[in-house]
This record gives structure tokens, sequence and C-alpha cells, in this order.
């Protein structure tokens, strides 16, 4: 009976090079943007959802929605809570991948955390790269400033309380100051930290 030829061992050289997305968020109507450039091999759009929570930072604490045009949007299918959500308006996120949107010549892209603040993101494609060796995905590669806190009324509430705390005069000053003490910093941006957070997560 004849011997069936040995399997060749793959190389380095055979293995395909994954694609990585480069894509730009920057938080609609901030002023300095505050803004992340990451890059991360293809995900759905319930995985970026994740991505952006961390790396805001965000506290995945309300509901949330992409929209890639009028017509076409997509949300969670359970609340914060665990609970499932009937989708009237826009089709499961998991059903979405970043390598889909490209085909589609999408060049950008929205999404919105909490229905009631209303966050807004904007997030753009920058350019396709091919993963690194030994770098780790999904990372972020720059920033700028520090991410709002949770439930402080939106983009014109968040720069109420900037005013307010780096103000002393500002009728607010005192109350903001003891409700956020020293531990917001609304220039700060910490690469190492923001990464550290995003470790959790890995799709490669």
């Amino acid at each position: 009976m004849p011997r069936k030829p040995a399997s060749k061992a793959l190389s380095k050289a055979d293995i395909p090079p994954v694609p990585i997305y480069q894509v730009k968020i920057t938080l609609e109507e901030s002023k300095p943007p505050i803004w992340r450039r990451v890059e991360t091999p293809d995900c759905t759009l319930e995985d970026l959802h994740e991505i952006i929570q961390l790396i805001m930072p965000w506290e995945s604490s309300h509901l949330w929605e992409f929209e890639v045009s009028r017509m076409e949007r997509y949300g969670p299918s359970t609340d914060p809570m665990g609970f499932e959500i009937v989708l009237d308006d826009s089709d499961p996120a998991e059903d979405m991948t970043l390598q889909k949107l490209v085909e589609q010549k999408c060049k950008k892209f929205r999404y919105l955390y909490d229905f009631g603040d209303s966050w807004q993101h904007q997030i753009v494609f920058e350019k396709m790269l091919t993963a690194e060796p030994g770098v780790k995905y999904p990372r972020v590669t720059a920033g700028k400033l520090a991410g709002p806190p949770e439930d402080c009324g939106g983009i014109w509430g968040y720069y109420e309380i900037v005013s307010a705390l780096t103000d002393p005069k500002h009728p607010r000053h005192k109350e903001l100051k003891s409700w956020y003490g020293r531990k917001f910093d609304p220039e700060a941006f910490d690469l190492d930290k923001v990464n550290k957070a995003l470790a959790v997560l890995r799709f490669d």
C-alpha cells in the first residue's frame, strides 16, 4: 500500500498576514477633541463597543447603538443588566464586522452611548495595517484628554464641571470638587493604563 506523503509543517512564511484596522474614535462636540486611535483585528461591532467602553473609559451602564447610515443601525441584544432586548429599529451588533463595513466602502460611522446624555462618537477608518509579530491586539496607539465621567449631563454638562473644577470662584466649585475630588483630571490621558485595561480583550 503506497505511503501517504508526510504533511509539511507550516512555516511563518506560509501563514497569511493578519489584517489590522486602524480607526480613530472622537467624542463629537468635544473641544479640544477627546480622541483615541485604535488598532484591532477584524471584530464585530459588539466587540468594538467593548473596546470603546474600556478606552474612553465608560462604565457599560447604559444602552448603546452604532449608526452606519440612517437605515442601518446595530445595537445590543441584552441591556446592561443582562436582560434580552427586542430590537425594533436596529440589527444585532454581533452580526456586523469591521471587514464587512470596509467591503461596503464605509469610511466612517457613529457610536452612541447613553441615550440620555447622548455621548456621540465618530469612528473613522484611517488605514489598513499588517499585524506586527509579538504585538497584542487590540491596542491604543495615541489619544488626547480624559473621557467625561458617567451621568454628568452630556457634553455641555461635562464642560460646566470642567469649568467649575478649574475656577475656585465658580458657584459650583466646592460642590463639584467634593464630588469629583482630585481623582478626575480632564487633561489626563495615560496610554499605558488604557492598554492595560484593554488587555482583557483578545481577538487574535
